[in-house]
């Protein structure tokens, strides 16, 4: 194998056995914080991490709406996924749809103010969790460095997407 600038490998070259296993410690690793944020988000708010970033979305949101396919993009879901957690949610009494007066075929989700309400109610929680499981759990170095390894993620992923 020959060396290559990090970041930068090309070809089809496998990943040696050193980066499997950091591979494996990093989605591991990111599967049980994942975990335990759903967790402290259920149990603390009745919340799930899927009903937080829905909420979180729409409460950021001009007007605390947004166009359906707009909010799949945001949250990085697949629109079959958003439609059925959706319908979940309005059940629920913490969103609303309505078609879309702008866009033929569109639908607009609401935030309703139960909604708004859950997502006040969870926001502190939530941060206080994110402060114990993960901020607390690393130096102020290494939590800049988990950003720019996120950063470069998302940014390669796009433009892989994007060919």
């Amino acid at each position: 194998m020959t060396e290559a600038t990090p970041g930068r490998r090309g070809g089809r070259q496998l990943p040696t056995a050193e980066e499997l296993r950091i591979w494996r410690t990093f989605i591991e690793t990111t599967a049980a914080l994942g975990s335990r944020l759903e967790s402290h988000l259920q149990s603390d708010c009745s919340l799930s991490t899927g009903d937080y970033a829905v909420l979180l979305a729409l409460s950021e949101a001009q007007d605390q709406a947004m166009r359906s396919s707009e909010l799949a993009s945001h949250i990085g879901w697949e629109r079959s996924r958003l439609s059925h957690h959706l319908g979940r949610m309005e059940r629920r009494g913490l969103i609303r749809r309505q078609e879309c007066a702008t866009v033929p075929r569109g639908a607009e989700v609401l935030l309703t103010p139960a909604g708004a309400e859950a997502f006040r109610g969870a926001t502190v929680p939530h941060l206080r969790a994110i402060r114990e499981l993960f901020v607390d759990a690393l130096t102020p170095e290494q939590i800049l460095a988990a950003g720019e390894i996120a950063a470069a993620l998302r940014a390669h992923l796009d433009a892989l997407r994007a060919r």
